[in-house]
């Protein structure tokens, strides 16, 4: 069997990590406690059983992470669901069929559960069992309220643990990255601002969104000066602080990736910031270039005071952040950019461009210049004037774009903490606006996020049917054969079963080689000691802290031979014992191994990698539709049609099928360009299009028939090119659009500009350079998709 790269493993740890021993001890602390309890104080064996397995539910197979009152919190909301799902395996026992039948719905459920976010994700594995166990004989609905009793003081005690032995700290926030994120744009801001009032140029270092250094320069400013080092290190910084805004560098559990506002309001908010660093990217690339501009800078200022206020604002106590100023100084800018500069002269009049300093002074430069390479007639003097005034036009379209971005993150702030919703400015064509959700109640916030998986496209709807079919599958097997202890198949089901066939298949060789090893263990051990209850009482706490440390750092054959010899000596306390209990682990344990690999191989066995190439391509003519149609409607030349949307849709579902595809093992075949890059492109395609349709009313970037025409027809190439790009990864192809095509691509948006400069100085012109600098900053995503290194490995797992 050849072992596929790329797999999610963390490497083995040669001493457990103290939070492991501590989880370890909180465990075997809670589940020993109420099992002796009810064993041997009340003797109740029913409710000792289950007081037990409900603390290693959810202690042990679940993921429950956060500070020691956030696990205390989620243990309790987690027993009214526990209590359910017992009673339902009580009732559903009473036949194999109607037992299997119950966990196919219970185990889809709780399964597609997951799109609610990481801790439902976490949940999921210990809920299931909570049916698990009671659904197989014997049919004792007599016993429910011992069951219940033990289910409830089995969580109850681990709640107790988690706040009284070692409590765990809380982990550092997700708000914690984005005020650092936002703290540093801000002194990137502050050098922007600086910058863009001297004159002098920034660097182009990489802020984690800018164009990668390799393809076509066509279009781009020339370097000219150079930064300094504090200035490198100040981009550096930033570009730090936004890598750990990537869900891939975050924890599974502090993700915020459920459906509430405040979830996808802690979203918006990583995305804003990445959108941010690229305008003041663009900034401090064209400051040199573009001349000295009071007006900018002081745009970037008020910007670089908006992420201040947003960093301070977005953790609960802070002041909450107010958009009125930064909204003050955009409405500010945007009348002093479309006021006439009177100190102006037509190329060859002897005055130099950008002359003006005035209200007018971002329109400095719109001279009848132009710095196209066949316009050589103007002389070399006219053609740099040219320059300087498309270097102009772009740096305040930046400086806005930056600022629009700072409102916008305000905006978000305040929907995290609660504050009442901002009013929705977007057109009602074009509604759903970026902020829908602030104006939502939960429950249709929830309905949005179940309603937009329940589609074979949807990992989540995808694993939840694989699962719900295995464990059935299992449930059936396990009573047709009778089997003993047979709830030891589903559990082997649940917990080895993966989302591709050859994950799956790797699992099975060190669980059957561990399970293996602990039942010879058990076998000895149950011959050598035979039944004597006593031994196995005081053996059991250090054996169980023992398993529950070795397995998460020695792995998955280590934690099935030693939850093996743990699961024989509580059994061995309940009823007599022999060496076939040992027999029956290893057999229930291959029997549900295997059917996990057959329900692998019939249910999209190749996981999230087969369909990524795929769905990318999907992604990416979604979004040439998406951008084509908000050109259209900027320019008043079509309608919306709901292309925007159905494009925020298809980068949902495919950036959870892209964090399923970093969490799997894959063959090197599969491997192909720069994936995040892709669906970065679709998701800023979205994002970086709604401030535009709420900024400009339809028809506010036309500049008149030819001039609407003109920009439509620039849209309908960078479309292209998006749409060659996806036919490309869908025919498996190395590259789709080649670097000559993204450079015509890119000087007909920057001819685009060049008129600009020479048309009557209104807000129609400037819009429509406004879109043409959208436009290029989705080129510059696109050319990534090939040309840009791809994301280190990582473990991963994302839902908006």
């Amino acid at each position: 069997m050849r072992r596929l790269p790329g797999g999610p493993e963390q490497k083995r740890r040669a001493r457990p990590d103290p939070t492991v021993v501590h989880r370890a001890v909180r465990v075997t602390a809670a589940a020993c406690a109420g099992f002796y309890s009810f064993r041997y104080g009340f003797h109740q064996p029913v409710t000792a059983t289950y007081a037990l397995f409900g603390a290693v539910a959810v202690g042990v197979l679940a993921r429950v992470e956060g500070g020691a009152r956030d696990r205390a919190r989620t243990l309790l909301l987690t027993l009214p669901f526990a209590w359910v799902l017992t009673c339902l395996g009580t009732v559903l026992a009473v036949h194999s069929w109607t037992a299997a039948l119950g966990m196919a719905g219970v185990g889809f459920a709780v399964s597609f559960g997951s799109v609610g976010g990481p801790r439902l994700v976490g949940l999921a594995n210990g809920l299931q069992l909570f049916y698990i166990l009671p659904c197989f004989p014997p049919y004792a609905p007599d016993t429910l309220p011992q069951r219940l009793a033990g289910v409830t003081v089995g969580l109850l005690l681990l709640t107790a643990a988690e706040l009284l032995l070692w409590p765990e700290p809380a982990p550092p926030d997700y708000r914690d990255r984005l005020a650092r994120a936002a703290r540093a744009l801000a002194r990137l801001a502050d050098l922007a601002a600086a910058e863009c009032a001297d004159g002098r140029r920034g660097t182009d270092a990489p802020t984690g969104t800018g164009p990668h250094p390799s393809g076509p320069q066509a279009g781009r400013a020339p370097p000219t000066g150079g930064p300094t080092d504090d200035d490198a290190a100040e981009a550096q910084e930033a570009a730090a602080r936004l890598d750990e805004l990537r869900l891939s560098r975050i924890p599974m559990m502090e993700r915020p990736a459920g459906p509430g506002a405040v979830d996808r309001a802690l979203t918006h908010s990583g995305t804003v910031l990445h959108a941010i660093a690229a305008d003041l990217q663009r900034v401090r690339r064209y400051s040199a270039p573009g001349g000295p501009s009071a007006q900018a800078a002081g745009l970037v200022a008020a910007t670089a005071q908006a992420l201040r206020a947003a960093a301070a604002g977005v953790r609960p106590g802070g002041p909450l952040p107010s958009a009125e100023p930064i909204e003050a100084r955009i409405a500010a800018f945007e009348t002093a950019r479309t006021s006439p500069a009177p100190a102006l002269r037509a190329v060859g009049d002897g005055h130099g461009a950008g002359a003006g300093a005035g209200a007018g002074d971002d329109r400095a430069g719109q001279v009848d210049g132009d710095g196209d390479h066949h316009r050589d007639h103007h002389g070399p003097r006219d053609r740099d004037r040219g320059r300087t005034a498309v270097a102009r036009l772009v740096l305040g379209s930046a400086a806005l774009n930056a600022a629009e971005g700072a409102r916008f993150l305000t905006l978000t702030t305040r929907t995290a903490r609660h504050a009442p919703p901002p009013p929705d400015d977007t057109p009602p064509d074009e509604r759903p606006g970026p902020f829908w959700y602030a104006h939502e109640p939960a429950p249709m916030l929830w309905w949005h996020r179940i309603g937009g998986n329940l589609t074979p496209r949807s990992v989540y709807f995808r694993n939840a049917l694989r699962t719900a079919g295995a464990l059935s599958a299992a449930r059936l097997v396990a009573g047709a054969l009778d089997l003993s202890h047979g709830f030891w198949v589903l559990l082997a089901t649940l917990t080895l079963m993966r989302t591709s066939a050859a994950d799956t298949r790797m699992t099975l060789r060190p669980a059957l080689l561990g399970t293996a090893g602990g039942a010879v263990v058990t076998a000895v051990l149950l011959i050598a000691v035979g039944e004597h209850p006593v031994f196995y009482a005081a053996a059991l706490p250090p054996v169980m802290l023992f398993a529950f440390t070795v397995g998460p750092v020695l792995g998955l054959a280590w934690a099935q031979g030693t939850f093996t010899v743990v699961v024989a000596m509580v059994f061995t306390q309940l009823a007599p014992a022999g060496w076939r209990l040992a027999e029956a682990r290893l057999v229930n344990v291959a029997t549900g191994a295997t059917i996990g690999i057959l329900a692998g191989l019939c249910a999209w066995p190749k996981g999230g990698g087969h369909d990524l190439r795929r769905r990318s391509a999907e992604l990416l003519d979604q979004s040439a539709a998406a951008l084509r149609e908000t050109v259209a409607v900027l320019t008043g030349t079509g309608p919306a049609q709901g292309a925007l949307r159905r494009a925020r849709h298809s980068a949902l579902l495919t950036e959870a099928l892209y964090a399923q595809y970093r969490s799997e093992r894959h063959d090197p075949a599969e491997d192909g360009p720069n994936w995040q890059a892709a669906v970065r492109t679709g998701q800023h395609t979205v994002r970086r299009a709604e401030p535009l349709l709420v900024r400009i009313p339809p028809g506010g970037a036309a500049t008149g028939p030819e001039g609407a025409a003109a920009l439509v027809g620039r849209a309908d190439q960078v479309a292209a090119a998006f749409r060659r790009q996806g036919a490309a990864l869908r025919g498996r192809a190395p590259t789709g659009t080649t670097d000559h095509e993204l450079a015509d691509a890119r000087t007909a948006l920057r001819d685009a500009r060049l008129i600009a400069t020479r048309t009557p100085s209104d807000a129609a012109a400037l819009d429509a350079v406004d879109v043409t600098l959208w436009l290029s900053g989705l080129l510059d995503d696109l050319e990534r998709v090939n040309h840009g290194a791809p994301a280190s490995p990582a473990p991963d797992a994302a839902t908006h």
